[in-house]
């Protein structure tokens, strides 16, 4: 049977499995086991050697803790806490509390690192507030939708913790490429809402704001300071190079559950909750990335990822021409997996073809992280469109309407670090320089 025959059925194979309603881990590591079956390796052998190996491997060891810290930050007031302290310097600004919805979750992102756990607790806190005063339903969803996909981007992100332990690519350093791209992406929305609100008054309520003294904002800000002090310690002591990013993750863990007990919100229950919680997607991710690691293996034996290569080589196109070609796909991929399984699954196919295409793998990884975000609010499988339904009890399809201006706001983005792809570069490149 033929390279490309094997391909093929495996292909129609795996998205009738998704489509069936099978658990995204149980499609790869299916698909995996047949395709070794079809090369006639011993699947079980390769099968359990490949999940060790893969699972293993000393940098996810950062990943449970990174998700424990979210978990933490969810169940505690320090999130709250965080919006309080913002609120207060956009009364002036055109749109508001809208900035303090894009600026809350680009903060909670850089110390939970979950783009779901960012609009889980930012929407359960700014969505119901937002509507008791008037502001207009739509762009409060679309803020929240499209600045939950910060949690992918700005570090600690775990898809690019995923990402780097597939491509062998250091964390630290795709972590420092996240940070510029991260700010330039939050500017770009706040930028949109100022546009927006300037062209429809009524989005926001109209009503006086009462005066704010100086003082009172002073003491608001103090709020921010104990999740201001955990990004410090878990960012900074990374590009400092005093810890490792799994160094990191633990003394964000410590720092979060010592900023919960002295605030008062870090309870027996919502600790044990938080543990079990971060337990569970935990090990959910590490079925997907063992499944993954599996279907990789089955792809090199079979042989589809070189094969690919040499066919793309041998078209002759160029890395901007082979860049537009991975944007349509990851976009159309993401219409039906989460962003974690589009990596995964396509990694081993990509990486062959990036490499031979000489394009640097820290700034592909950003490049490729934006096309996942725009995965997360694009239908009918966009898992931030599934949390903000949760949330609003809104029609799926109209909360994906509600986040359309900044899925092209993140396409944007996507096109101007390929004009300046110093904006991800430059942060790692410094780092490396200075270790």
């Amino acid at each position: 049977m033929s390279i490309y025959l094997i391909g093929i059925i495996l292909t129609f194979i795996f998205f009738a499995a998704l489509a069936s309603g099978m658990w995204v881990s149980f499609a790869l590591l299916g698909i995996g086991i047949l395709g070794l079956m079809f090369n006639g390796n011993d699947w079980g052998f390769i099968s359990a050697g490949t999940v060790w190996s893969g699972l293993s491997v000393w940098s996810l060891s950062a990943l449970p803790m990174f998700l424990w810290m979210g978990e933490i930050l969810f169940r505690t007031k320090l999130s709250k806490n965080l919006f309080d302290g913002l609120s207060v310097w956009f009364n002036r600004v055109p749109g508001k509390l809208l900035h303090t919805n894009i600026l809350s979750c680009g903060i909670f992102a850089a110390v939970s690192g979950s783009s779901a756990a960012t609009v889980a607790t930012i929407g359960n806190i700014t969505l119901t507030h937002m509507k008791r005063l008037g502001y207009e339903r739509s762009i409060s969803i679309g803020t929240l939708g499209g600045s939950g996909t910060l949690g992918l981007l700005i570090p600690p992100s775990i898809v690019l913790i995923v990402f780097g332990v597939a491509a062998d690519v250091s964390v630290a350093r795709l972590f420092m490429a996240g940070v510029f791209p991260g700010i330039l992406l939050m500017s770009l929305f706040s930028l949109y809402v100022i546009v927006y609100v300037k062209l429809n008054p009524s989005a926001v309520p109209s009503t006086k704001d009462s005066h704010i003294t100086g003082l009172e904002k002073w003491k608001a800000t103090l709020k921010l300071i104990p999740v201001l002090s955990l990004i410090l310690g878990v960012l900074g002591s990374i590009y400092a190079g005093i810890a490792t990013p799994t160094e990191a993750a633990a003394i964000g863990v410590v720092g979060s559950l010592l900023l919960g007990k002295l605030d008062g919100s870090l309870s027996k229950r919502n600790f044990i909750e938080g543990l079990l919680g971060a337990v569970r997607l935990n090990a959910m991710l590490l079925f997907i990335i063992g499944a993954a690691n599996v279907l990789s293996i089955s792809m090199a034996y079979i042989g589809i990822p070189r094969e690919l290569a040499s066919w793309i080589g041998g078209l002759g196109v160029s890395s901007g021409v082979l860049l537009i070609f991975l944007a349509f796909l990851f976009i159309i991929l993401g219409c039906f997996l989460d962003g974690i399984s589009i990596i995964l699954l396509t990694t081993s196919v990509i990486l062959p073809i990036i490499k031979s295409a000489g394009i640097d793998l820290i700034w592909f990884s950003i490049y490729l992280v934006l096309l996942v975000e725009m995965a997360q609010i694009t239908p009918p499988v966009g898992f931030n469109l599934f949390v903000l339904q949760s949330l609003t009890h809104e029609n799926i399809f109209r909360i994906a309407k509600h986040t359309l201006p900044f899925f092209f706001i993140i396409m944007l983005t996507v096109f101007i670090i390929w004009l300046f792809p110093d904006i991800v570069t430059y942060l790692p490149r410094v780092m490396t320089s200075r270790s």
